[in-house]
């Protein structure tokens, strides 16, 4: 097991009607002046909006609203929330959403607490310790952003999209009630899904060896998802499929699932250059296009690795050629991915071979000229991998 340092010092309020307790915690906390940050018309027109509103009037705290956030968010609109937090002395960044708006919650949070443009940040990765305390009321399970210490933002103007990792911006409170989900798509229901699997793959396969508490947890949440994803796109108002997704989607992305592992995320960086190209891609889909490409190009690094995998999450039984019941494995996360409605190629995104070049170059400025653990890839091997999810 690797040395790591972990913290995670976010609250979790789970269970039905956890968005009403906004108010009482954040004055607990000493909230005084709150940006309510938030996404499209559904989160006003469901009464979401109003309530947590209402929850923060009955505790006193002033409050500010600014919705507006899309998926893949993007840096303009963060830019307007810094200056808006600035001016009327915000003190708390209070995100009621998805990934995207918590995410976009994180950098306007950073953002209020510097000089100067927080793009910076995203651009040059240095640290930044002061950042306003972050609160979120989930609404889509997928990214983990509630609890993680990661967000990545989009720049439109420079065709980027890029992360910025700091412990300092994970959310002091998640307030997580299933029922708030009920009433999600079935699309954006299993791009979460993937998204959280996705999360755990990149997780699972580095250059280090077994991690068997970190791996048999990471192999328990992958098979909790693969149980429950049926579950909650039948029957979409089940509690209890609902309640496991949500919290298995934390577990995914809060960092358990790796710690004394290398990690890889290529596969989240080649996808982030698909939703740069266009930011109507959707994360989760386009990883269910990337995940099996990548797997299937890189697992002959340890196909003993994959087929352990697919042993344990699909119930593969060996067939004594360790590189067949690798392959076997990819195929299943491939057919998975299908089961819940999303692509498996990149022509069902929109994104043909020309696209391919000109996705190289913000990749390179993203992830350098190699990146991944499992296997180092060059922009040659990258271009490979899409050519292969074409």
């Amino acid at each position: 097991m690797e040395n790591f340092d972990f913290v995670s010092p976010t609250e979790f309020v789970f269970g039905r009607g956890a968005e009403e307790q906004v108010g009482a915690k954040l004055a607990e906390r000493g909230a005084r002046r709150v940006l309510v940050h938030f996404g499209g018309a559904s989160a006003r027109e469901s009464g979401l909006i109003d309530r947590v509103a209402a929850s923060l009037d009955a505790a006193g705290i002033e409050h500010l609203e600014l919705g507006g956030v899309r998926p893949n968010p993007e840096i303009t609109l963060v830019r307007e929330a810094v200056a808006l937090c600035k001016e009327a002395e915000v003190d708390w960044v209070l995100a009621v959403g998805g990934g995207s708006v918590i995410d976009s919650a994180k950098a306007v949070a950073n953002g209020a607490c510097i000089d100067g443009d927080v793009w910076e940040l995203f651009e040059t990765k240095r640290p930044n310790p002061d950042v306003l305390p972050i609160a979120v009321v989930l609404t889509i399970p997928a990214a983990g952003s509630e609890a993680s210490k990661n967000a990545v933002v989009s720049n439109d103007e420079l065709g980027r999209k890029t992360g910025y990792g700091s412990d300092a911006q994970r959310p002091k409170l998640a307030f997580m009630n299933p029922e708030l989900t009920f009433t999600l798509p079935p699309f954006q229901t299993a791009a979460g899904l993937t998204d959280m699997f996705a999360h755990l793959l990149e997780r699972f396969f580095d250059d280090y060896g077994p991690v068997p508490v970190t791996d048999n947890l990471n192999l328990s949440l992958m098979r909790t998802i693969r149980a429950e994803a049926p579950r909650v796109l039948v029957e979409p108002d089940n509690y209890d499929a609902r309640a496991n997704v949500m919290w298995a989607g934390m577990l995914c992305h809060q960092g358990l699932a790796g710690l004394g592992r290398h990690e890889d995320w290529a596969t989240h960086a080649l996808e982030h250059e698909l939703s740069a190209l266009d930011p109507s891609i959707t994360h989760g889909a386009g990883l269910a296009v990337m995940f099996p490409a990548w797997m299937e190009y890189v697992c002959e690094e340890n196909p003993a690795r994959f087929a352990h995998y697919g042993r344990e999450v699909f119930g593969l039984a060996p067939t004594g050629d360790v590189l067949a019941d690798a392959l076997s494995a990819v195929d299943e996360t491939r057919a998975f991915f299908a089961s819940l409605g999303m692509p498996t190629t990149l022509a069902e995104l929109g994104v043909a071979e020309d696209d391919i070049e000109r996705m190289l170059p913000t990749l390179r400025a993203n992830k350098g000229d190699a990146f991944g653990s499992l296997r180092r890839l060059t922009l040659e091997d990258a271009a490979a991998i899409y050519r292969l999810a074409l």
